[in-house]
């Protein structure tokens, strides 16, 4: 796969390092767990978004837009980002913001990512839970169509094919990463939500020949629907490459079994992962998506999943800046 040909902003801190999380390791008895700094790519304290916008903010630049409009939730990593790309550039943002959890702290309605995104400049407009944020979007940049300006638009979570290149990437560059540790990863875990970065990891992978089986822990949906939305978009993302068929649906595996609540509602075990990483190992972890994935793996360990001398990669998809929209999980 070329993915060279495709243009791309260089804005992120890449290759982003792999650490072994020794103290975890020893503290649950189990495989050798390693993770993926993803959460230090730059851009706004960071995360998986980085990888996605230098493809998708390169495309807006190609197309010459003076604005660009995403939606997300309230606390939204991605949005974040976006604005933060949009700011570097030197061309306007607009966030479409949905209450998707209806938490009313004010905490989580003005801090975290929230005060993130209005230091970057933004413009925000806030949606109730179940609005249809695509439309929301598309009615606001045909305002600013008419207004004369030239909008892009991303969908949530920069999860389209060109946003997927960016994961496409990062499971070379895990490959490679391997390759020089000499660790021989058996299994790949990460958070899955809006399908970009494992439809881009599960395309990378396949094109690597590494056979290295790749478990997506939801966030949102029931495991049946977020396969076939995880399929769907790798289909589409191996066509975009010249790939067309590389990945089957045998390979798109995804455990729902963590979501709890809902999107956006940290359970207990989600809590549980948070300190538990901060305690043992300095490193902190988000309550929406690193958070939930956390603690799906370490259930899955605690089951025993994984053989005692097996090497996990947990991909650290950022999001932290959101601990502080949810204070009152942890008083």
């Amino acid at each position: 796969m070329n993915i060279a040909r495709f243009p791309r902003l260089r804005y992120g801190h890449l290759p982003t390092p792999i650490e072994l999380l020794k103290n975890l390791t020893s503290h649950l008895k189990g495989p050798n767990i390693w993770i993926k700094r993803d959460d230090c790519t730059g851009m706004s304290t960071g995360g998986n978004k980085t990888r996605k916008l230098e493809f998708l903010m390169a495309e807006a630049q190609d197309q010459n837009a003076d604005i660009v409009l995403t939606v997300g939730a309230t606390q939204s990593n991605h949005a974040r980002q976006t604005v933060a790309f949009a700011a570097r550039m030197g061309i306007k943002s607009h966030l479409l913001l949905e209450n998707r959890t209806g938490i009313d702290d004010i905490n989580y309605r003005q801090n975290g990512n929230v005060l993130l995104d209005q230091l970057h400049g933004t413009t925000i407009e806030e949606h109730p839970a179940d609005t249809d944020m695509d439309e929301a979007m598309e009615t606001a940049a045909n305002r600013l169509r008419s207004e004369g300006h030239k909008p892009y638009t991303i969908p949530g979570g920069g999860s389209n094919p060109v946003g997927a290149l960016g994961y496409v990437n990062a499971a070379t560059e895990i490959v490679t990463q391997a390759n020089d540790l000499g660790v021989p990863f058996t299994h790949i875990v990460h958070a899955t939500g809006s399908t970009g970065t494992q439809a881009g990891m599960v395309t990378g992978l396949k094109g690597t020949h590494s056979n290295i089986p790749l478990l997506g822990i939801s966030v949102r949906s029931a495991k049946n629907i977020q396969e076939e939305n995880v399929f769907r978009l790798a289909a589409s993302t191996s066509e975009l490459v010249d790939c067309p068929g590389l990945v089957s649906r045998s390979d798109v595996v995804v455990d729902s079994n963590y979501v709890g609540e809902g999107y956006g509602i940290p359970t207990e075990a989600t809590i549980e992962a948070i300190e538990l990483l901060a305690q043992k190992e300095g490193i902190l972890l988000d309550p929406v998506y690193s958070g939930k994935a956390m603690a799906g793996l370490i259930d899955l360990i605690r089951k025993g999943m994984f053989n005692h001398n097996e090497n996990v990669l947990f991909v650290h998809t950022g999001g932290t800046a959101g601990l502080f929209g949810y204070t009152s999980f942890f008083s």
